[in-house]
């Protein structure tokens, strides 16, 4: 018989600096039907080292002790229900992320979901722009089961027809006529929606990504994987129940894209209609792609002129604030429109006491419509063109279907991104990292997001 641990036939891939314990452990399991067991290992084609194509037993049997079981469970019938009888005697299956017992079901299919991702990977040649700081959290997101993951500088050695992946904000100026001229297809990689406790300007690395082979979700000129899932998507009641627990928590949390914030009232009463305006970061492609040309002054004016007699509250970017970026609008300049600034509260305690948000194109938007708070975009952001906000930019043509608010959660947070536990650093539902977020276990330090806060002070400190 099979003993528990490393060696058994069910385990966890090795993902780069994964910090796991064993996926099955010494003692008794919770009860499971063998039969169902043996249907859902064939279904999902887990079990041996799946995740290697020289030694997977299901695709290329080398290993001769784990294809005698991969055999055994596709023969079916009572071969199938016996191999799977010794599975659930060699041990018990552990929640990798809690470490409470776990059914076997659900244990197969966690490893099925890693499959799926490391298999997907394999599509990509080369990944360009990925800073070396982003690496430590992005390698096991990237890992494809068949060595280090394939960043490169350049196009050398690509060929027509393949596929790369591009963070485009931080790759060479020339990358993309290089790949062209190749037949290079390019996709795009950048950070995920729950994405750190701490910004990206501070090198804070990233426990979420989105991958992308058709383009990049904050560019309305071109498709994108986000959008044909909203476009063409079905969701299942399902996926719908855990987008509706997904937003109760992330409301109950405060927990967003940079961390957790208080979610208590931070303003005083209300007498009247009371908007508030976020900034963005003015040379970001969001704003450059998906702003309609709308700019932070010409938000701020905007917003006035269609909310004349509403307490105008503007709040600017935090990535602005910090030092790092451009976008600032000087104070007077901004109380011309505005009636009050507000720089520190957390945007989850300003969603709560805010009757409408004007936007460009800020996930600030997209966290209010999970409040049920209304939302004006001004720019074309992803969440924009399918019923729930009031656009004033030109419509896109591609977009129209009404959606549901659990079905935009469904694509946008559980669907679309990958996520990294950071206890783990094993990839995880989105659900893992916000209870990580949550409990204050998502910290990301380090000398380099401590030398880029000091920078940030200073150039505030020179900037007045």
């Amino acid at each position: 018989m099979m003993v528990a641990g490393e060696s058994h036939f069910l385990r966890i891939p090795p993902f780069p600096r994964h910090r796991a314990l064993a996926l099955v452990r010494e003692g008794v399991g919770v009860p499971c039907d063998p039969a169902a067991l043996a249907s859902a290992l064939v279904e999902e084609r887990v079990g041996g080292a799946f995740w290697a194509p020289e030694r997977d037993p299901w695709t290329r049997p080398r290993d001769e002790d784990e294809s005698h079981w991969v055999q055994g469970l596709r023969g079916g019938g009572e071969c199938a229900a016996a191999v799977a009888e010794r599975i659930i005697a060699s041990g018990a299956p552990h929640d990798p992320f809690t470490g409470a017992p776990m059914d076997w079901i659900a244990a197969v299919r966690l490893l099925g979901c890693w499959r799926r991702l490391i298999e997907a990977n394999r599509a990509y040649a080369a990944i360009f722009g990925i800073a070396g700081w982003k690496r430590a959290t992005l390698d096991a997101l990237l890992w494809d089961g068949t060595g280090p993951v394939r960043y490169r500088m350049c196009a050398k050695g690509l060929r027509g027809g393949d596929l790369a992946l591009a963070w485009v904000a931080r790759s060479s100026a020339g990358l993309e006529a290089e790949l062209a001229a190749l037949g290079v297809r390019r996709g795009e990689i950048e950070d995920g929606l729950i994405r750190s406790n701490g910004l990206g300007a501070n090198c804070v690395p990233p426990l979420s990504v989105i991958v992308d082979p058709l383009g990049s979700y904050i560019d309305p000129t071109r498709p994108s994987a986000l959008e044909r899932m909203l476009g063409e998507g079905v969701f299942t009641p399902e996926v719908l129940a855990r987008a509706a627990a997904l937003r109760a928590t992330l409301v109950a949390t405060g927990v967003s894209k940079y961390g957790v914030g208080d979610g208590a009232p931070c303003l005083p009463p209300k007498t009247r209609r009371r908007v508030l305006v976020t900034g963005q970061v003015e040379d970001d492609r969001a704003v450059i792609l998906g702003g309609a040309g709308c700019d932070n002054r010409a938000l701020l004016s905007r917003a006035r002129a269609l909310e004349p007699d509403a307490e105008l509250i503007y709040k600017p970017h935090p990535d602005v604030e910090a030092g790092h970026r451009k976008g600032r609008i000087p104070d007077a300049e901004a109380l011309t429109h505005a009636d009050h600034i507000e720089r520190y509260a957390p945007i989850a305690g300003l969603l709560g006491e805010v009757d409408a948000v004007h936007v460009i194109s800020s996930q600030a938007g997209f966290e209010a419509l999970l409040r049920g708070v209304e939302v004006v975009t001004h720019g074309q952001p992803y969440y924009a063109g399918w019923g729930l906000t009031r656009d004033l930019a030109p419509t896109i043509a591609r977009r129209g279907r009404r959606l549901t608010l659990d079905e935009l959660v469904a694509a946008v947070l559980i669907q679309y991104p990958r996520y990294l536990d950071p206890v783990t650093g094993l990839p995880c539902p989105v659900e893992v990292l916000v209870m990580r977020m949550a409990q204050g276990q998502a910290t990301m330090d380090g000398p380099l997001v401590r030398l880029r806060l000091l920078q940030g002070r200073l150039r505030k400190l020179l900037r007045i």
